[in-house]
């Protein structure tokens, strides 16, 4: 199971959690588990059934206000079950003011204790959408992703075969690149998705040249942060002895993550316009995608006229 530590809602530069710790820093380590966040309503009235120890705990204006109500010791007393139940950390909402029993069972327990300036319902979206993200199952690619026509093309095959050259020719046919030489992928469901790394994100190794960067060349509409991987297409260098899919029909899968992608496997040698055939590639699955496969229907249409000729020639026989 995916799990990260609870201290990474402090580093988030991206989902505009707004939260800072109040105490329990010793707990940051502490990992969480799951995506959803749980407000524990009926484990301030003594109920930890259902509380759920791998989610973050969130106080809004109604906890915070419940628990005024209580008894200076039975305050203590809900707060010390609800900390002993081992969560993973709390978060007070609205920029409440926290109250002093909260703090000091998390510090008692090295469980971390946050507040965020949000209201709980935006915090809780916020939160989820961050945790969904960073919990998501992930792997890195050596290899060149780009958006043609709107289908994701991973773009793979060894160092100097001319991945990035291919990318910088579908750029300059009005085409976007995702990412070069490393595309980090995420599990989206039964698909994957892939983008730059933070770092080189937007940038584009081409040997001669060096470093470019495609956003400040071509403008912003040439990039695009992240893309559905939808096909991948395999550049290997041309051997003679290989025999080379020619009809199509045969489908050859890439697994990621779990994940089978169309795949291609294209050769290359001298003569042979790569970008024309990725973009043509592109089209074709486009067209699948929309229940024609040109592969199979022309298959079935060759195996149909092969049947009727001979049915022709049978009858032809029996006439004579």
């Amino acid at each position: 199971m995916q799990s990260l530590k609870i201290g990474a809602l402090l580093e988030d530069a991206q989902f505009d959690l707004r939260i800072e710790l109040v105490a329990g820093a010793p707990g940051l380590s502490r990992r969480i588990s799951s995506s959803r966040v749980q407000k524990p309503g009926l484990a301030l009235a003594g109920f930890l059934g259902h509380l759920h120890r791998e989610r973050l705990q969130v106080f809004g204006n109604t906890e915070i206000s419940f628990l005024a109500t209580l008894p200076p010791e039975r305050q203590a007393q809900v707060v010390k079950d609800l900390f002993s139940a081992d969560i993973a950390g709390l978060c007070v909402t609205k920029n409440l003011d926290v109250p002093r029993v909260l703090v000091e069972a998390a510090e008692a327990s090295e469980i971390p204790l946050f507040r965020t300036k949000h209201l709980s319902s935006t915090f809780i979206a916020n939160v989820e959408r961050f945790l969904e993200d960073a919990l998501t199952q992930s792997t890195s690619l050596h290899g060149v992703l780009v958006d043609v026509l709107g289908v994701g093309v991973l773009i793979l095959g060894k160092s100097g075969i001319g991945k990035s050259e291919c990318a910088l020719d579908l750029v300059l046919r009005g085409h976007r690149l995702v990412a070069d030489d490393i595309v980090d992928v995420k599990r989206k469901g039964d698909s994957v998705v892939g983008a730059g790394s933070a770092i080189i994100k937007h940038h584009m190794e081409i040997r001669g040249i060096g470093i470019i960067n495609i956003k400040d060349l071509f403008g912003v509409a040439a990039v695009r942060d992240h893309k559905k991987i939808e096909v991948v297409v395999e550049l290997m260098e041309w051997d003679p002895a290989v025999e080379y899919d020619r009809l199509g029909v045969e489908e050859r899968k890439f697994t990621v993550l779990d994940v089978e992608v169309p795949m291609l496997v294209v050769p290359v040698r001298p003569g042979r316009n790569m970008t024309t055939i990725i973009e043509v590639a592109a089209r074709n699955q486009l067209l699948k995608l929309q229940g024609h496969h040109s592969a199979l229907e022309f298959q079935e249409k060759l195996n149909r006229a092969i049947a009727e000729g001979q049915t022709r020639q049978a009858v032809g026989g029996e006439v004579e």
